[in-house]
């Protein structure tokens, strides 16, 4: 039914809608819990809750703490049944389709954003809001609707004898970055205007309109068989049990120096998405606590500044791709990351808080271009278990920080509110070192990616072959 290759516009309203959603979920929850604490109506005016006085410090510390039990609760619910769902629909995507792993998502985050309508609207218990984050996990998550999207990227990019994988797979990276500035931009405005509920409605109504674009105008990017010439025909759950053995033959049916290579990128994807996700996971609680008491506006001018890092990050890739190795791209990116976080640790007022965003200007860099280098090194037929690998362990890196720091801002809020961001600023020495790993031991070439992908389709022409 599709008539267009254009991966774009799904992504980009996705991530429009999703970061319209996140910020109001915190501030949202903050709220809430600032009137079951208080028993009052959360401040108008954002530095009146910000009194010396030691009653208004210390609601507002138990209001943080809470807030952050919350939002980890709510995401190991999300996490536990999506890490099952984003590592099955975008390994399944090879055989069916990339738009197994698109609709699924779109389908759960519709029914999410309507969830927080009812529970915004009527004044539900927050706990329903749990459920609803199950429910979006049963459905895949971000990570697999980005993940299909990215497989969707490598079946057209082919081969790519002229290394423009890395420059569109950045593309997307960028989409997704400037739309959710813009989102988190106007849900300042939005909820100031008119409240929670009607952000929520869009962001649902985004969502259908991302549906329909997705099933109707898209074009599939695989050419799928005809299942009708499939003989002999197998049985239901032969045939699941034959696509979903992609993910293990990615490993098992390719040299061992093709396993230490994606083993060792996959490793430093997840310590960077950990520091990374960690870090900014904190942000908007960090802005609301003492000194800097950001009202909702100020929140959506930080997140809609942050779109910056996304633009200067795709701009970098796009010019040092040119004369530098994919590695020395992701150490730069890793660089920046540290930097910018050590900053935010020590920032206490609202001008050093918007400066923070400077050194962070490359800091998305190392996502794209470990996509990039770890796409290269796998045949056209397992771009599908490959992005089904990358969202297994996004989601898992995802939620491990977002429960680790979660927990560590809650109990470090007392003494030093900034430490988290000093442990992430750490945690990328992590991946920096597994960089290095590749670097010395000569891995990172082109023609290292021609050889081993070769050597994969051999293997797999010989070893996968169902049983009877």
């Amino acid at each position: 039914m599709g008539r267009v290759f254009l991966i774009e516009p799904a992504i980009g309203m996705y991530a429009f809608a999703m970061f319209m959603i996140y910020p109001l979920l915190q501030q949202y929850v903050y709220r809430r819990l600032w009137f079951e604490l208080s028993g009052t109506v959360y401040p108008a005016e954002s530095l009146s809750h910000c009194s010396n006085n030691h009653s208004y410090v210390t609601i507002h510390q138990a209001v943080q703490k809470e807030t952050s039990i919350f939002l980890l609760k709510s995401e190991l619910c999300f996490l536990v049944p999506s890490l099952i769902s984003a590592l099955l629909l975008v390994s399944y995507s090879d055989h069916c389709g990339r738009k197994v792993a698109i609709v699924p998502p779109l389908v759960g985050d519709t029914l999410f954003s309507l969830s927080y309508v009812l529970v915004s609207r009527f004044s539900f218990s927050l706990n329903y809001l749990l459920a609803a984050s199950f429910l979006t996990g049963l459905m895949g998550g971000p990570t697999t609707l980005i993940g299909g999207c990215f497989a969707y990227v490598a079946d057209l990019c082919g081969e790519d004898p002229e290394g423009q994988k890395t420059v569109r797979m950045a593309r997307l990276d960028m989409i997704l970055g400037v739309l959710s500035g813009l989102a988190s931009l106007c849900t300042g405005f939005y909820i100031e205007a008119a409240g929670f509920t009607w952000p929520f409605l869009t962001a649902a109504f985004v969502h259908l309109v991302n549906l329909f674009y997705v099933l109707v105008v898209l074009k599939e990017s695989l050419v799928l068989p005809n299942p009708v010439s499939e003989a002999p025909r197998l049985r239901q759950s032969q045939a699941l049990s034959a696509r979903l053995q992609g993910v293990y033959l990615l490993f098992a049916a390719s040299e061992r120096r093709r396993n230490i290579v994606l083993l060792l990128m996959l490793a430093a994807f997840a310590f960077f998405r950990v520091a990374l996700q960690g870090g900014m996971s904190i942000f908007i609680l960090y802005e609301l606590n003492t000194p800097l008491c950001w009202s909702e506006v100020l929140v959506g001018y930080g997140s809609a500044l942050s779109t910056a890092i996304y633009l200067v990050s795709f701009a970098g890739v796009a010019l040092l791709s040119r004369c530098l190795p994919d590695a020395y791209i992701i150490l730069l990116g890793l660089m920046s990351v540290a930097a910018g976080l050590i900053m935010a640790a020590f920032a206490k007022s609202t001008l050093l808080m918007f400066l923070v965003r400077l050194p962070l200007l490359l800091s998305i860099m190392p996502t794209p271009v470990l996509r990039s280098m770890m796409s290269k090194i796998v045949s056209g037929s397992e771009q599908g278990a490959m992005f089904a690998c990358i969202a297994f362990v996004e989601m898992l890196s995802v939620g491990v920080s977002f429960t680790m720091f979660s927990s560590i801002y809650a109990a470090t809020l007392s003494w030093f509110s900034g430490f988290c961001f000093l442990l992430a600023a750490g945690l990328t020495l992590i991946p920096a070192a597994l960089i290095c790993v590749i670097l010395c031991l000569g891995l990172d070439v082109n023609e290292e990616s021609i050889i081993l992908t070769q050597e994969s389709m051999e293997n797999h022409t010989e070893i996968f072959e169902l049983p009877p």
